[in-house]
């Protein structure tokens, strides 16, 4: 019986672990509002993303001027950091000088994290 419970919420739960894996097409268009200071070919306004996810926080991104708080941050660009990132930059990583208020929708934060990972 004990496994029966055990595998019923077993059942249950599943979907909602694979709801977390984000839409790299569907991240694409929700990276739209990033394009006005990020891409993937050249520092602008914010630093070129390509191969982003791994990466170490304020560094591998040649000639960006990154705030001290992002360079000492210690944070490796993996995709629980990513969330938290984008959902709340300022809170992530206080005295960043990114002006981006979040993503507050985790879905889009989700696909824009799938979308991201087909760039690095």
């Amino acid at each position: 019986m004990r496994h029966l419970i055990l595998g019923a919420a077993f059942a249950l739960l599943l979907p909602v672990a694979a709801q977390a894996e984000g839409d790299a097409a569907a991240g694409e268009k929700a990276f739209a509002p990033c394009k006005s200071c990020h891409n993937f070919e050249k520092n602008g306004v914010g630093p070129q993303l390509k191969g982003i996810v791994g990466e170490k926080a304020g560094q591998g991104r040649d000639g960006y001027a990154f705030s001290e708080a992002l360079k000492n941050s210690g944070i490796t660009w993996d995709e629980a950091n990513l969330k938290e990132w984008l959902i709340d930059p300022k809170k992530k990583v206080p005295g960043t000088k990114m002006v981006f208020p979040g993503i507050k929708d985790e879905k889009k934060v989700d696909d824009i994290i799938a979308y991201l990972k087909t760039k690095s």
